[in-house]
């Protein structure tokens, strides 16, 4: 059975999204923060998968959709995270993180089904990180010292991926929301809808954006 796996952090003020403080104050980026973890489960929710988890850093809030099974993170750095999230986990699914609302359930399904053809998908993120990654078989060596967090991530995750001998699909690239400057290419397409309503009711986008 496949499975999504949301790496996620519970939208608390001044622990989330900090890098929108400024122009926001620690409550708007932390609603922002809520808005699209929210998009990103609709998402999540709408696949086909068998199994849909929150590897979650922190405790369940009202934004959490009945069908998710929530995994507490362990404690450590961010690749000693993943590695235990996709153990606990087991078998062939797909991970994505809360920075990509605009994701939809049609791009979780393809990351699943390319693992009919490949062992592995990789979707690189614009910034130079990674937002998705599919496995058929999790291993403990796929993330452990991958750099995370940096301008480079993203090549060294597909680098890691290489030295274990896995073919690749590559997933199409789409914009993290770091910071207010990635609200309008998050928003564009119209699938994130409570981050693109929300940062219009903050005056990030113009009153003329459809969501």
């Amino acid at each position: 059975m496949t499975h999504v796996i949301v790496m996620a952090k519970s939208p608390v003020p001044g622990q989330v999204k900090t890098r929108l403080c400024p122009p926001f104050s620690p409550a708007e980026a932390a609603a922002i923060a809520e808005a699209a973890l929210a998009d990103t489960l609709d998402a999540v929710a709408a696949c086909g998968a068998g199994r849909l988890i929150v590897a979650l850093d922190g405790a369940p809030g009202p934004w959490l959709p009945a069908g998710f099974h929530i995994v507490p993170q362990v404690a450590g750095p961010f690749d000693r995270r993943l590695t235990a999230a996709w153990a606990a986990a087991g078998g062939p699914g797909v991970q994505i993180g809360m920075d990509t609302p605009q994701v939809t359930a049609g791009l979780l399904d393809d990351a699943l089904s390319s693992l009919d053809a490949t062992p592995a998908a990789l979707g690189l993120a614009v910034d130079g990180g990674w937002w998705a990654i599919a496995l058929r078989r999790p291993d403990a060596r796929m993330f452990v010292g991958v750099p995370m967090s940096t301008g480079g991530t993203g090549a060294a995750q597909r680098q890691r991926l290489d030295e274990l001998g896995l073919d690749v699909t590559s997933l199409p690239a789409l914009v993290d929301l770091d910071t207010i400057a990635d609200l309008p290419a998050v928003t564009e397409s119209g699938t994130a809808i409570r981050t693109a309503a929300l940062a219009r009711t903050l005056g990030v986008l113009p009153l003329s954006v459809t969501v």
